[in-house]
């Protein structure tokens, strides 16, 4: 079997399943201090993945907030952020998106091959863009990460993003932090989009730690062992 990163699914959602509501401003689910507490996971991994969706709708940096976490990294001889990666069908993301800012760190956009030569066009000076099959083979993306030096990869959705690798069982943990209200939208965004999971009532993932912050639980769910990867 391919070698691969071990994967951390890490996630904020409403009571009822909600990772974002159906209005233009980003919901914020998540308090301060699990915030910093994604902070600190997110130091502590090789590459951060999030889906062109949440690209485009959220816009996000993907930076370290601590200065303390980002000296650690650099006196540990890593890069001072995480790679950051996405997935897209076609390439077709604004190379004047904060993911493509200024932080001297790699940034890799896999895309369907047959999406290479026009997502090389539009971002090949922003981001290094990798073909990764057709259709897109989610394997080959970790595959290629860890080539690339990527031992741990934290995934931050969004929801088809959360659907691909956990119907694909390519997560090791998941870190679900549920965030004490209800969004009550069905067009509003979900954890995961209709699939046949693998984890489902049959297949029981193992509840690892749970943890009150604030007035958020973080739920941290085992999936399979890391030798099983």
């Amino acid at each position: 079997m391919s070698m691969r990163p071990y994967v951390i699914l890490s996630v904020a959602a409403s009571v009822d399943g909600y990772i974002d509501d159906s209005n233009p401003e980003r919901l914020y689910l998540s308090n301060e201090a699990d915030f910093d507490r994604v902070d600190e996971v997110r130091a502590g991994v090789d590459a951060v993945l999030i889906g062109a969706n949440t690209v485009r709708r959220d816009n996000p940096r993907l930076r370290i907030r601590s200065q303390d976490r980002r000296d650690r990294r650099v006196a540990a001889g890593r890069p001072e952020i995480p790679l950051k990666v996405t997935i897209s069908s076609k390439g077709d993301l604004d190379p004047a998106s904060k993911f493509f800012g200024t932080e001297d760190v790699e940034k890799l956009v896999y895309v369907p091959t047959s999406a290479k030569s026009a997502a090389g066009e539009r971002l090949g000076e922003v981001a290094t863009v990798v073909g990764a099959g057709d259709p897109l083979d989610l394997r080959s993306v970790l595959t290629d990460l860890s080539s690339r030096g990527v031992g741990r990869l934290m995934v931050e959705g969004g929801g088809h993003i959360h659907t691909m690798f956990l119907t694909a069982e390519l997560v090791d943990e998941i870190h679900l932090a549920v965030a004490p209200f209800f969004v009550g939208d069905s067009t509003a965004p979900r954890l995961v989009v209709d699939a046949k999971f693998p984890q489902d009532f049959r297949n029981r993932m193992h509840l690892d730690e749970v943890q009150q912050i604030g007035d958020i639980a973080l739920l941290r769910y085992l999936l399979k062992e890391p030798s099983d990867a």
